[in-house]
């Protein structure tokens, strides 16, 4: 496809998005807004399946994701990131919830597990691929995928690639509700004088970077985010993935701001933030244009059950635990639900969820402050973290 034009149908697309989102108040957000159109151009043949591509886009998204989330890190202080260990155990029960639904709906519908296309496919080799893949992004897909393959499970192999392209339709409405929930609960607690507005770096002194002023330009900024993000896929090679590198990203980031390296936002302000954040948005629409209608229909039952299931698990373990910790239910919810996208989908929904309820700067300010470090958070204790843990210990047991 010619790049030009698959660049503006890109953009075109996301104008509508964002258009439909404002409109509804974020009650559509712009993530499942663009999900739809994008699934439906492409099962239909409208769009064809180099349009991503084409646009360069998601070429660009795959480089600079890295550089967004040291920027994410760079808006969370050290104070923010310690006081969210009760969401990273919300994540981790997340991840357990999902895997002991989609084991209770194994045991009710095991015997209706489709066959491989090489191999017999039992219903457990399934609930190891569904838990990967709800709980889990492109790592965990690519571990499931590959000790089914060992074993000719072709079917299983599809499963979480299914699940991962679909995940969005269902995460991100679901999500979309419950933030917007959230914000209004804390609009109420905002004005009652129980949520503060979140102090602003205004001074020179609060604003001053340690870097030299041929750094603190457009690319001077991206050459050294750049470097920081180097150095974190340094330590993942080092580490044989152990030190996950946007989980390093994210704490460069935050350690960075904290000693004075980084300001505040450390790509705010600068020339290219509005299409990074774009073509990184790109990369969740991606695995959308390898979808058949055919796949769909052979795998539509296992892909009901998983959804559901692991829809009841998010619920009852995100919301007791959450619960227990003293967080509301909807706030616990939302955290659980971040184990169907991750970043950046926890970022936009919970920028447009505070937009949605705020009704004057100071109160979107607030809500916002108050949402999006547990939301960022969220997204990499479940999908970065424990759910590649996870994946990598159960994926053994596929075949077995």
């Amino acid at each position: 496809m010619n790049p030009v034009l698959a660049f503006v149908v890109v953009m075109a697309i996301w104008t509508v998005s964002d258009f439909i989102s404002k409109k509804t108040k974020s009650l559509l957000s712009s993530l499942f807004v663009a999900s739809i159109i994008f699934l439906v151009g492409f099962l239909t043949g409208l769009f064809p399946e180099d349009l991503l591509s084409s646009s360069a886009l998601l070429g660009l998204g795959g480089v600079v994701v890295g550089f967004i989330i040291v920027h994410l890190g760079t808006l969370i202080s050290i104070e923010d990131f310690k006081k969210q260990w009760k969401t990273l155990l919300i994540g981790i029960s997340t991840v357990i919830g999902i895997g002991v639904l989609l084991l209770v709906a194994a045991l009710i519908f095991g015997g209706r597990a489709p066959r491989g296309y090489d191999g017999v496919a039992s219903a457990l080799d399934f609930v190891i691929a569904g838990t990967g893949a709800l709980s889990g992004g492109t790592i965990s897909v690519l571990i499931v995928q590959e000790a089914a393959l060992g074993y000719g499970l072709t079917a299983v192999a599809i499963f979480p690639v299914l699940i991962a392209a679909l995940q969005g339709l269902v995460g991100f409405p679901l999500t979309s509700l419950i933030l917007r929930q959230e914000a209004r609960r804390l609009k109420g607690e905002y004005r009652a004088g129980n949520l503060p507005t979140p102090v602003t770096a205004t001074s020179e002194t609060e604003r001053a970077t340690r870097l030299p002023a041929a750094l603190q330009t457009t690319a001077g900024t991206l050459l050294v985010v750049g470097a920081v993000v180097l150095v974190s896929i340094l330590l993942n090679d080092l580490t044989d993935g152990i030190l996950n590198t946007f989980v390093v990203a994210l704490i460069l980031g935050i350690t960075l701001r904290a000693t004075g390296v980084f300001k505040p936002s450390v790509l705010g302000g600068i020339d290219a933030l509005g299409l990074m954040m774009i073509s990184i948005l790109i990369l969740v629409f991606a695995p959308l244009a390898g979808v058949s209608p055919s796949d769909v229909a052979a795998l539509a039952l296992p892909l009901l059950l998983a959804f559901v299931f692991g829809l009841v698990g998010i619920a009852v373990f995100a919301g007791v635990v959450g619960k227990l910790l003293g967080y509301s239910i909807s706030m616990s919810i939302g955290i659980g639900l971040t184990a169907l996208y991750g970043f950046p989908g926890t970022l936009i929904l919970s920028q447009e969820a505070a937009k949605g309820a705020g009704e004057s700067p100071e109160e979107v300010a607030a809500i916002e402050a108050d949402i999006l470090p547990k939301m960022i958070v969220a997204g990499f204790s479940t999908v970065t973290i424990t759910s590649v843990v996870v994946t990598s210990i159960i994926a053994s047991g596929i075949g077995s």
